[in-house]
This record gives C-alpha cells, sequence and structure tokens, in this order.
C-alpha cells in the first residue's frame, strides 16, 4: 500500500521561510510527476508546484521566485522550499505523485496535508 507522509508545516511570521517534504512509501515501481498543492479554508485546493521526474518544474504565478520544488528520486522524496511567506500562503499543503504500483494502471497517491500558518 502506497503512502505519501509529509512533515514540515508549522507557523512562520510574514517575510519567513518554511521547507516542507513528502516522502512516498510501499511497493513503488516508478513515480512519474509529484507536486505540491494547497488548500485554504473556503478555496479550492490549487496546483503550487509541479517536478517531472527529469527534474522540469513549473510554479504557480503566485509563488514564483519565492518557492522552488525540487526531489531526490532514490528517496521518493519531493521538497518544497517556501521564503518570503506571505499571509495569503497560509493553508493546507498536500503533496501529490503520480506513480505506478505492480499490478495496477498509473494513479495519482495524495498525502494527508500539512498545516502552514503564516502570522505575525
Amino acid at each position: 500500500q502506497v503512502q505519501l507522509v509529509e512533515s514540515g508545516g508549522g507557523l512562520v511570521q510574514p517575510g519567513g521561510s518554511l521547507g516542507l517534504s513528502c516522502a512516498a512509501s510501499g511497493i513503488i515501481l516508478i513515480i512519474n510527476n509529484m507536486g505540491w498543492y494547497r488548500q485554504a479554508p473556503g478555496k479550492q485546493r490549487e496546483l503550487v508546484a509541479t517536478i517531472t521526474r527529469g527534474g522540469t518544474t513549473d510554479y504557480a504565478d503566485s509563488v514564483k521566485g519565492r518557492f522552488t520544488i525540487s526531489r531526490d528520486n532514490a528517496k521518493n522524496t519531493v521538497y518544497l522550499q517556501m521564503n518570503s511567506l506571505k499571509p495569503e500562503d497560509t493553508a493546507v499543503y498536500y503533496c501529490n505523485a503520480y506513480l505506478l504500483v505492480p499490478a495496477k494502471n498509473w494513479d495519482n497517491y495524495w498525502g494527508q496535508g500539512t498545516q502552514v500558518t503564516v502570522s505575525s
């Protein structure tokens, strides 16, 4: 059974930095795209950043220049470094992985979410 476990959320002041990580575990043949999404209270879940297996990245306009996504394929782990945080970055952050497991088709898997709060 595949699990995505996030860590690193918390409370930070505006202008501060925070790093998130998400490790995928279980019997995984290969992971294609990985990404981070977020959902603020009363809003829909939105894309934050994605990264391909080869390292090509894409970012939401609202986080470009402030957030950096990276991954370690050997560890099945994706990271999100968040700098210059703003109160509007407050949300539950979810990691996502599009991966293949034995005897199944490619599918999207989600972490349980980690709270990021930006407040003074």
